[in-house]
Formats: structure tokens, sequence, C-alpha cells
């Protein structure tokens, strides 16, 4: 069976790797499974790609250790910082067949997978600069001893990554290890493989040795569990559901006390207050939560209100949405594509019934859209209570729900009253009130008078079971790196 197999999509024709890459290497699994990607738009299988299992994961992980001991400890920092913006070029060359894998394996439109790439790339390149400038410092402590700190790498990292940003995931992931000196066995999500695979024969186009980045088809309870509980793994970092994430934290306290990044789930707030300049801040609100078809762990699908513009907010915001197109993927105007899967649909047509059932009253959407492919209509819901099911959970869909609120206090207070502390967002014309509200959300990131608005430089990452850990800028070069201490007494031999 070839490992390579040519796939049409309706932007460009490519060559579609199916095999696990290990070593350098393309290669089947050891068990010999294959299994189906399927395509959420017409809900047809796109190719069967390889799948990984716990022997697998071993053999990735002894190419890994292998690499980090020998070729990668042997390359200079400034070498893996020109890998990685080497790395960076070609996912802008490769701009066109990386959008399309995405759009065609998640569902997401064309001209946004085209952005998730040019964020990839920003993200590669921005570690790529930093591969040569993470350094310790020297201590004063007396005059007796010299002392000093390096940073070193964590080691061998397993990488889990989700189906909702297949590519962007993978930069997010694979940047700060590679640029710390670190290398890494990622698993894709089993819904999204293809992009990844595709980006692992950039890799070997950038320079980057064989064994320093190993790519994994595989489920997660089979090839995900593997890793969280490896020996051979020093570090773990997941993004997906709290639920999983509870599972990998254990796996990796019980196994070898690996090192844990973890983002999360989210519940978002997303607060507009009277004064707003409401036609902005529904463009943002809108954006907020139907991007990505809401298939964001930072979606604002908890949408406060006050009650001075409460009920205009809301006749505006249904007539926003209406403008939303929701269609194929690749049509030049379509702005959201099918769900992810058959299993993601159910889900979320599950919380609308529920919603329904509750009392909360469908503002519009609600229902399937179309006949064929996983797609829903844009939903909102009003007059929900702080109780409701889909003002607690997690949907992970195209669904908010609005409620009213009189005080600055009353806003903060339900903004606050969930397990999650992901996103939060504040629309308002006062800067103290932005600020003060700001400041007391619990929450990673709190947007301004905006929302989704990520750049590579910014920190990301959750409070409470939102996470563990920081993606993006500098804070995510401390989860990939332990810190040494060196001290030498000046009156030893040593030093004559």
């Amino acid at each position: 069976m070839s490992l390579t197999t040519k796939i049409e999509t309706p932007s460009v024709t490519y060559e579609q790797p199916i095999g696990l890459y290990i070593d350098g290497q393309w290669v089947k699994g050891k068990e010999g499974k294959t299994f189906e990607t399927i395509n959420p738009t017409n809900e047809k299988p796109i190719v069967a790609v390889h799948e990984a299992g716990p022997d697998d994961v071993d053999i990735a992980v002894s190419a890994a250790r292998k690499a980090l001991n020998g070729v990668w400890a042997e390359t200079l920092p400034s070498a893996r910082g020109q890998m990685l913006m080497k790395l960076a070029d070609l996912f802008d060359e490769h701009v066109d067949t990386l959008a399309a894998i995405e759009s065609l394996d998640n569902g997401k439109a064309l001209s946004m997978a085209k952005v998730d790439v040019g964020l990839s790339s920003g993200c590669l390149r921005y570690y790529g600069g930093w591969a040569d400038k993470i350094h310790g410092k020297v201590i004063d402590t007396d005059p007796e001893t010299f002392n000093y700190t390096r940073h070193e790498p964590v080691g061998v990292c397993g990488q889990i990554i989700p189906w909702n940003f297949p590519l962007l995931m993978w930069a997010w992931k694979i940047g700060p290890a590679l640029a710390t000196g670190n290398t890494v066995v990622l698993k894709t999500a089993e819904q999204t493989p293809l992009s990844a695979l595709y980006a692992a024969t950039l890799c070997e186009k950038a320079g980057i040795p064989a064994g320093v980045v190993n790519i994994l088809s595989g489920f997660g309870k089979t090839a995900g569990a593997a890793i969280a509980s490896h020996m051979g793994i020093d570090k773990v970092a997941f993004t997906g559901s709290t639920v999983v994430g509870r599972t990998i934290l254990q796996a990796a306290a019980k196994s070898n006390l690996k090192k844990v990044t973890l983002e999360l789930g989210g519940k978002s707030p997303n607060i507009v207050f009277n004064d707003a300049n409401i036609e902005d801040a529904i463009s943002w609100v809108n954006f907020g939560i139907f991007f990505n078809h809401g298939q964001c762990c930072s979606a604002g699908s908890r949408i406060y209100v006050q009650e001075g513009i409460y009920d205009e907010f809301i006749e505006k915001f249904k007539a926003r949405t209406a403008k939303n197109v929701v269609g194929d993927p690749f049509a030049k105007d379509t702005f959201q594509g099918p769900q992810v899967s058959q299993l993601q649909y159910d889900r979320i047509m599950a919380y609308i019934k529920a919603g329904k059932d509750a009392g909360a009253k469908v503002e519009t959407g609600g229902e399937r859209h179309g006949d064929k492919g996983y797609f829903i209509q844009p939903t909102i819901f009003s007059g929900v209570s702080d109780d409701m099911k889909i003002m607690q959970e997690e949907i992970f869909g195209p669904v908010c729900s609005i409620s009213k609120f009189k005080t600055e206090d009353e806003a903060i207070k339900a903004g606050n009253e969930t397990t999650y502390g992901l996103a939060a967002a504040v629309h308002t014309t006062d800067l103290n009130t932005a600020i003060r509200v700001s400041n007391k959300l619990k929450a990673g990131t709190v947007w301004v008078n905006s929302y989704n608005l990520l750049s590579h430089q910014v920190p990301f990452g959750g409070f409470k079971e939102s996470g563990i850990g920081r993606e993006l800028g500098k804070y995510a070069l401390a989860n990939y790196t332990q810190v040494k201490s060196v001290r030498m007494r000046l009156g030893s031999a040593l030093f004559g």
C-alpha cells in the first residue's frame, strides 16, 4: 500500500501523505490498521490514514530520544532558528495547499483556513527568532562563589492537538518546543490528521533532522493514552476538552511525573454595557461566537447585555447573524462551514434541544442547515438563566445564550460563576469600566471592544479548569525549558 495518495479539492490537487512520520521516514503502523477521515461537507470518506498504536509511540519516542541526545543536541541554537524560519517560509509557499487541506478535512471556510496558515507561519517564524536568545543569568551571592543558570530543554515532548485548528495548534506546539531544543512526538486529532502529515513533508524540506519531529495519526484512547503515560516522554502538552485534560494529568502523575501544559475548555462571558458602540459590539459578538463554526475554546458563548440596550441589541444581533453565510467551505462568500463530525453535530443539536426544553427562547436558528453535511444554523437563545445547561456547559458549536443584567457588579458576578476561565470580553466606551471589569474577571484573556484576537507574541491560556500553563509569547518558552543552577566556589582547585 502506497504511503501517499493524490487528492483533488475544489482549489488544488496535491499528494497527501497517509503514513506515520517517524524518524524521518514514512511508515505503516505496527498493527497494520488504518482509519478513514471524513469530509464534513458531504459526509463521505476522504482517505484512509495509517493508525498509530502504543508500539508506534514507543518507536517514535526512541527516535526522538536518539535525536535529542545526538544530532539535535549538536545543532546550534541559531541553526534551529533558521530551520524554523525556513519552515515558516515553506508554509507561506504552500498556503493554497495547506488551506485546502484544512477546509477539506475540517470544514472551515477556505478564507479562514488561509488566515490560519498565515498565523501558523507567523508563530513558527516568531519562535525561530527566539531560538538563540534563550539564556540564563549570572547571580551574585558572595565574593567566594560564581553562580549561573542555564535554561535547558525538557527533553522528549509528547504533544496532542485538537481538530478545531489542526495546523495552527501544530505550529503552537512545534514552534516553542524546537526553539528550546526539545524533540517532539505529536499526535493529531483523529478527525483531522491530514494537514499535520503534509506539514511533516515541509519539516524535511526545512532541513529539520530525522527524529526531531515525529507525527502520528491515531486515537486518544490508544495513541494519546500511550503518550500521556509513556515513561520515555518528559513533558506532555494537550489542547482539548477539560474531561480529557484530567485523564492526561492523572496519567502524567502516575507515570514519571512528566511536566504538563493543558489548554482546555471554556464558557466565556461576553459583556456588553449600555454605553458600548452597539454596532461595533454586535460585530465582535457575532465573530466571537460564530467564528470557526463556534468550534473555539474561547468562544464568547455567554452574552450578558445591560438592560438599557437589551432589546435593541437582540434585534440588531439577529439581523447581523442572518448575514453569516453557511455553506460549502470552498465557496468564496462562506463564513460558516459544517461542524467537524457527526458526533459533534449530534452533541450540539442535543444542547439546542436542552435549551428549548428548559424554556429559553430561540431568537434565530436552532435547526439543521440543509440536508447534507454536518451544518447547523447559527443559533441565538435569549431569556436564558444562569442555571440552564446551555449557559453552564461548553457547547462547542454555533450556539450562544443571551442574558440581561442591571449593574456592573451583577455582570462580573455572573461572568465569574463558571468552572472555566479561558477568556472573556468587555464592550464599553468608558476606559475606567474597561479596566475595572477586565481586572475582576477570572479569565486568562480579556478582550476589550473586540474578540478572538490572537497574536503569537501574546500569551494565551486559562484560569481555573481551563488549563495549566501558557502558550504563545515568551511565556510559552518556560513550559519547554528547565532551569539548572551551577554554583562554583572560587577558592576551589578549579580556579587555582
